[in-house]
């Protein structure tokens, strides 16, 4: 086990494959045997256009941020994990002493190394050496796959708590793409009572449903508003999360709210700003939250998904091989239609 493995952007569009040592794990770290790397929504944009804001990608590049794998070797000062164990790994290294960290903000550190944002590398390999305080070991019951998958479903999470979602409670879910049904499920997992789903894309709401969404409405053939009015009575929604970073998405959330409640930022949009009904929401009291990322939720999500809570292989439309991975990418950039969310099978 001297060299593995490496899927590498060679440029816009390109994927080439290199041999590169297998890393050594230091006395903090284990190496893990990576099986499963979901494809993400920034592993696209990179792809597509090579940057995103001030990250920008120099080749060769390798993309992939979530990871789910096997441990195989741990350094001398790791406790808790051993060669054997499934483990879900977090990506992001933070400082620990800022500001941020040291109010268990960690999501917010400004200096987090973040695996596949430039210039650090991901995790389209055969192995990785990571912290080990960052590899969370899977239950027997949660495959290698989910476990990829607990990195999109924490941000979910996070969205949900983010609104202050509870029992007894209308939501309201823009986007069924990937964030877009974590989300779904993390607020379902956490007792609402009602969750809606909007979106343009028929295979997507079809995916919604199946994961247990009380209602989908098509925004490309439905008045949202007048089909969201009909669906609570005239009430509005308690708690809407926005994923899909549209611009008429957000304002459609404002219109549905109920007043007083809280709309939950969570996708980027095509340009850095974005116009709102101010004066409506200045009118219904609305609370606007935000979310990058995650932080203190990894233990949470693997154990919803571990007691049956969240059907997180559900979520999941295509698996490609290793090999397949320039497939993966251009099909996931050009059939949104069908691809909802892939995962590349390392092993």
């Amino acid at each position: 086990m001297k060299d593995m493995k490496v899927a590498v952007m060679t440029g816009i569009g390109k994927i080439g494959y290199e041999r590169r040592p297998v890393p050594e794990p230091q006395d903090d770290e284990v190496l893990v045997k990576l099986e499963y790397v979901g494809i993400c929504g920034s592993d696209l944009h990179y792809y597509e256009s090579g940057a995103i804001g001030g990250y920008v990608v120099k080749p060769p590049f390798v993309l992939g941020h979530e990871p789910g794998g096997i441990v195989v070797k741990t350094g001398k000062n790791v406790r808790g994990l051993k060669a054997g164990d499934k483990v879900a790994l977090e990506p992001g290294k933070t400082c620990g002493h800022c500001e941020f960290c040291r109010q268990g903000k960690h999501n917010l550190c400004p200096d987090v190394v973040f695996f596949a944002t430039p210039p650090v590398d991901g995790v389209f390999a055969e192995y990785v050496a990571h912290k080990a305080d960052l590899c969370f070991k899977l239950p027997e019951n949660v495959s290698t796959m989910e476990g990829a998958l607990i990195e999109p479903l924490a941000v979910g999470f996070h969205a949900a708590m983010q609104g202050g979602a509870r029992f007894g409670q209308r939501a309201l879910v823009f986007g069924a793409g990937c964030i877009g049904l974590v989300s779904l499920l993390a607020l379902k997992a956490l007792g609402v009572s009602e969750v809606y789903i909007v979106d343009v894309v028929a295979s997507r709401l079809q995916k919604a449903e199946q994961l247990g969404a009380s209602a989908v409405v098509n925004g490309a053939e439905e008045d949202v508003a007048a089909r969201l009015a009909e669906l609570t009575g005239g009430e509005g929604i308690d708690l809407a999360i926005e994923t899909s970073g549209s611009e008429t998405a957000a304002n459609q959330a404002i219109e549905a709210a109920k007043k007083g409640s809280v709309i939950v930022f969570v996708g980027y949009g095509r340009t850095s700003r974005t116009t709102l009904s101010m004066s409506l929401a200045l009118d219904k009291e609305l609370t606007f939250k935000t979310v990058f990322r995650y932080r203190h939720i990894y233990p949470l999500a693997i154990r919803a998904v571990a007691e049956g809570r969240v059907n997180l292989k559900g979520v999941v439309s295509h698996v490609f091989g290793f090999d397949e991975l320039q497939r993966a990418m251009d099909l996931s950039v050009s059939d949104k239609e069908k691809i909802v969310k892939a995962v590349v099978k390392i092993g």
